[in-house]
């Protein structure tokens, strides 16, 4: 078992070297100059050299990449190309709101997603159960940047009951939590449907209701923590997609998180900037995909003799 998730780990952080690495090459391959962006069209031609050549962007495209992994490997990030701040120092900075924005919208998808999901399963076919199948179809087919301003309009600007934007207001965060978790509830309330109703039909439930063990406890002692291994999985992996998803809420509310930093920095051009919030963005998915094994390895004890 410890030699498969080190192995994992291994492949996860390549993967994510390789993105960083991709990121890196594409971003000086694009059309626009974070010089330009700097200095403004009319700057004189000689000050755009000096600036290009102090902040290393004449060097070859393979030179600047190189000195950049080399960074990383020190654990150095660098500096913004447009405040001179470290980008290390910017991340620790918007982190805390990206990861408060993301545990709220988990937990909203599993506040809705198990009780629906769980409800389908035991009343099939009927109404409870198309409307839970219905939110799920629904949750599936709105993007977050047209859900997001329509809850605004509804209960920010009709209303009046939350802030429209920001994070300093209380209730800030219901909003962006909503738009974030929907769309994860409605995968998970499909999910937990189908599995229950897998788990449901098990010699071992038939079994459990034949000592006369009551329905309730058929259903928590048995059918749901069997069927909640697949959810378990899914749950996890969806939190790590959350971290890279809220980049587009977080526009929307004008969150100060990472994603916001990564939109901004784009359109600055600030490649170390971008770089950073891409590495952290991709260790983020590493590391709740590594726990997420964990999990599931301590919750099955089938995997756990296999590993």
């Amino acid at each position: 078992m410890t030699v498969a998730l080190v192995r994992r780990l291994l492949g996860a952080l390549l993967t994510a070297l390789a993105v960083v690495c991709v990121v890196a090459v594409l971003l000086r391959l694009v059309p626009g100059d974070p010089v330009e962006a700097m200095l403004g069209e009319g700057a004189a031609a000689a000050d755009r050299a000096a600036l290009r050549a102090a902040l290393g962007l004449d060097r070859p495209v393979a030179v600047q990449v190189a000195a950049y992994l080399g960074g990383v490997l020190r654990l150095d990030l660098g500096e913004s190309l447009h405040t001179g701040r470290p980008v290390a120092a910017l991340l620790a900075e918007r982190l805390p709101a990206t990861a408060e924005l993301a545990a709220a919208g988990w937990l909203v998808a599993v506040a809705l997603a198990l009780p629906l999901g769980t409800l389908a399963a035991l009343r099939r076919a009927s109404a409870w159960d198309r409307l839970a199948t219905g939110f799920a179809s629904l949750g599936v087919s709105i993007p977050n940047f047209w859900l997001g301003p329509l809850l605004m309009l509804a209960f920010s600007v009709h209303l009046g009951w939350l802030p429209v934007s920001g994070r300093g207001e209380p209730g800030a965060l219901v909003l962006p939590a909503l738009t974030l978790g929907t769309a994860l509830a409605a995968v998970l309330t499909r999910m937990v449907r189908a599995s229950l109703l897998e788990s449901l039909g098990e010699d071992y439930v038939r079994a459990a209701r034949a000592k006369g063990l009551g329905e309730a406890r058929v259903l928590w002692a048995h059918a749901m923590r069997n069927a909640l291994l697949p959810v378990v999985t899914v749950m996890g992996l969806q939190l790590g997609g959350l971290l890279a998803g809220a980049v587009i809420t977080e526009t929307v509310f004008a969150w100060p998180g990472v994603g916001l930093l990564l939109v901004e920095a784009i359109s600055r051009r600030d490649f170390p900037v971008v770089q950073g919030c891409v590495l952290l963005i991709s260790l983020g998915y590493v590391t709740v995909n590594l726990l997420t094994d964990l999990v599931y390895l301590w919750a099955d004890p089938r995997v756990r003799s296999e590993g």
